[in-house]
């Protein structure tokens, strides 16, 4: 069974940046496809961004040129590196893990963008 803890969120001002990490149970990882989603108060979650098992990555238009999702496969690990942060950033944000039939996700971590 794999488990996902995610971590780095937190309150930032309008432009700011912070960095998102995953850390996944198992050994499933480096073969896994990983992605970040987020969902706002009162909205669907919504895929933010996606890297594939060979590290291809896709983004969500909203967030194209200000957010980078990466991997390390040696620390079982997915970061999501956001800058330029906006108030309509504002989001719990949420791990995916998905292999073969398993598709997992973390607790969440909460990401609020405000002055």
């Amino acid at each position: 069974q794999v488990h996902l803890v995610e971590s780095g969120g937190g309150l930032v001002q309008p432009g700011g940046s912070l960095r998102l990490s995953c850390a996944a149970s198992g050994s499933i990882f480096s073969a896994a496809n990983m992605g970040w989603y987020r969902q706002a108060p009162g909205k669907e979650r919504e895929l933010v961004a996606r890297i594939t098992r060979d590290s291809t990555t896709n983004y969500a238009d909203s967030v194209k040129g200000r957010f980078t999702i990466s991997r390390d496969n040696a620390k079982n690990t997915v970061y999501l590196q956001m800058n330029s942060l906006k108030s309509e950033d504002t989001a719990v944000y949420y791990c995916n893990l998905r292999w073969a039939l398993v598709n997992a996700w973390g607790q969440g971590t909460s990401v609020t963008v405000s002055s």
